[in-house]
């Protein structure tokens, strides 16, 4: 009767022992959600640096428009086409010769523009 009973606990504890094991190694929390964890920090990580760099530059754009007027001056100017009072606006149209060498292929066969 006591060696059925040493039996019946052994198995329980080599039961208990693989469920442990297996809880250790694919269950939630396990060494396998763990590593997706830290891979997935580390992707953080790296995103999070490119975004303090993007940062970084938008600030210091932000201290030199707020610091002088030639920056502001700058960008009105080329994103907006803004100018001085006084000052003539001149257009450049390129010649006909240089919009077809624009349109020639590669290859050196002319293209047709489109209409």
């Amino acid at each position: 009767m006591a060696t059925r009973w040493l039996q019946l606990v052994l198995v329980a504890l080599i039961a208990l022992l693989a469920f442990l094991q297996y809880r250790l190694w694919w269950g939630e929390g396990g060494r396998r959600s763990v590593a997706d964890l830290h891979r997935q920090v580390d992707q953080q990580s790296h995103e999070n640096e490119g975004l303090q760099q993007r940062n970084a530059a938008l600030s210091a754009e932000v201290e030199d428009l707020k610091s002088g007027e030639a920056a502001v001056e700058e960008r009105a100017r080329s994103e907006l086409g803004m100018i001085k009072p006084g000052e003539t606006f001149y257009r450049v149209v390129e010649p006909q010769s240089a919009v077809d060498a624009a349109a020639t292929d590669s290859e050196g066969e002319k293209t047709e523009p489109a209409d």
